[in-house]
């Protein structure tokens, strides 16, 4: 952990700087990993299940049986939660819809918009230490809102072969239709590339370790669009004087629990409060089950403490969080002046685990300081806007001739004659 007391300006650029890795290695795993999937399909898929995840797989399909199986071995208190958030995720999402309208933009030209939904998206749901099946619901959610046709999910099976039942259970819940027992690179590429087994999708969403991530950037190329470029997870939190630090510790280490590589970045105007966290913070670690990969994560974050409420607020939009906690007296007012980042949460009550698990919002969001040109998924990452048009013969009298005029600007001539023969039938005279 780094603290920085009252840094110059000069020196704001090393406080928001993320973890490098060489990545040369990987990248070059990763395409190897791909080009093999992409020749050999299913075959492949199972080598890797086999060399990555330890287990031999005959079929890579969760069947309707292992999905009743997961039925009864998920609680019921687990089941309701779930059922909880899936119902505020869709609500939050639903009000998300697109409602176009007809555009007049001279008489006789009228211009619109319908947005389509992507009729097929790939789902990737990470396993290993933490089976996130909270995003399943994050993405297969406003994947069934928007109305996509084939909602195709790949997540990494256990040794035994099976898949953490509450991924399945949230599955059927949020409407998946089909389920693949794939992790890391193998699954993205039978998603991207389309295998025996695995539908060819158009798009892929959700999060992964380092290699998933190349995985998606390197698909994303030439064959399948991905929900937004990624790197670990990350938390800032902004505190003043009033800031209650136990849940500010316990907001901290819920971040830095999720990997090694996450990072959090605590911003306050006062020198007691960043004391009293820095305390809290070593308290609460001791009593984590996580608390190695908290402790390395915590090798990566900062404690700073400024000036004022206005370099508070200038060093987070900088930083461009992934997720923004604002635990100060006048958050309301903070948060209107907060340009950069993924999702905000706002007074002592708002933790961002809220968000993770069953507020409505969604918790794919931009890392890496992606949040500075991303937003997080919504409903509008599953769907396209078609433009329309329809012009009259009034529209051309309108705008026939500026057509004419721009096209042969730019020396292109059948674009002009495109227009000139419409006006000509029309008679229309320059």
């Amino acid at each position: 952990m780094k603290i920085f007391k009252y840094p110059p300006k000069e020196q704001w650029a090393e406080i928001v700087e993320r973890p490098r890795l060489d990545l040369t290695q990987l990248n070059e795993t990763v395409a190897n990993v791909l080009g093999d999937i992409r020749q050999r399909g299913d075959a492949a898929v199972k080598d890797y299940e086999l060399n990555f995840d330890k287990v031999a797989l005959e079929t890579l399909a969760v069947s309707e049986a292992e999905m009743d199986e997961a039925e009864g071995l998920v609680s019921n208190e687990l089941r309701d939660a779930i059922i909880l958030a899936h119902h505020n995720i869709k609500v939050f999402h639903v009000s998300q819809r697109f409602v176009g309208q007809k555009v007049k933009t001279q008489e006789g030209v009228s211009c619109w918009q319908k947005s389509v939904a992507i009729e097929r998206v790939g789902l990737y749901i990470p396993g290993g230490t933490a089976p996130l099946f909270s995003t399943v619901l994050m993405l297969a959610t406003p994947a069934k809102i928007a109305g996509c046709k084939e909602i195709v999910l790949c997540t990494p099976p256990g040794r035994d072969g099976k898949v953490n039942p509450a991924i399945l259970v949230a599955a059927r819940i949020a409407g998946v239709s089909k389920i693949f027992k794939i992790g890391g690179v193998q699954a993205i590429g039978a998603m991207a590339y389309g295998t025996e087994s695995v539908p060819k999708v158009f798009k892929i969403f959700g999060p992964g370790n380092q290699y998933v991530m190349a995985a998606k950037q390197h698909v994303s190329l030439d064959e399948v669009a991905i929900d937004m470029p990624a790197g670990p997870s990350e938390v800032c939190v902004l505190a003043d004087a009033t800031a209650n630090d136990e849940f500010v510790a316990a907001d901290l280490l819920s971040q830095a629990e999720h990997g090694i590589d996450s990072q959090v970045l605590l911003i306050t105007t006062s020198e007691q409060k960043l004391a009293e966290v820095q305390a809290e913070v070593e308290r609460q670690l001791d009593l984590l089950p996580r608390k190695d990969i908290a402790a390395k994560a915590l090798d990566n974050s900062r404690y700073v403490l400024v000036d004022s409420v206005d370099e508070m607020l200038a060093l987070t939009n900088l930083y461009a969080p992934e997720h923004l906690v604002i635990q100060t007296q006048d958050y309301e007012q903070l948060a209107e002046r907060v340009v950069n980042a993924g999702s905000v949460f706002l007074g002592p009550y708002a933790c961002e685990s809220a968000g993770d698990y069953a507020s409505g919002t969604n918790h794919t969001l931009p890392t890496h300081g992606y949040a500075t040109a991303y937003n997080g998924v919504n409903l509008d990452s599953y769907c396209r806007k078609i433009t329309f048009q329809h012009l009259t013969e009034e529209g051309i009298r309108h705008i026939g001739r500026a057509v004419e005029l721009m096209a042969e600007a730019e020396q292109l001539d059948a674009h002009k004659n495109a227009m000139t023969v419409r006006m000509r039938k029309l008679n229309i005279k320059d």
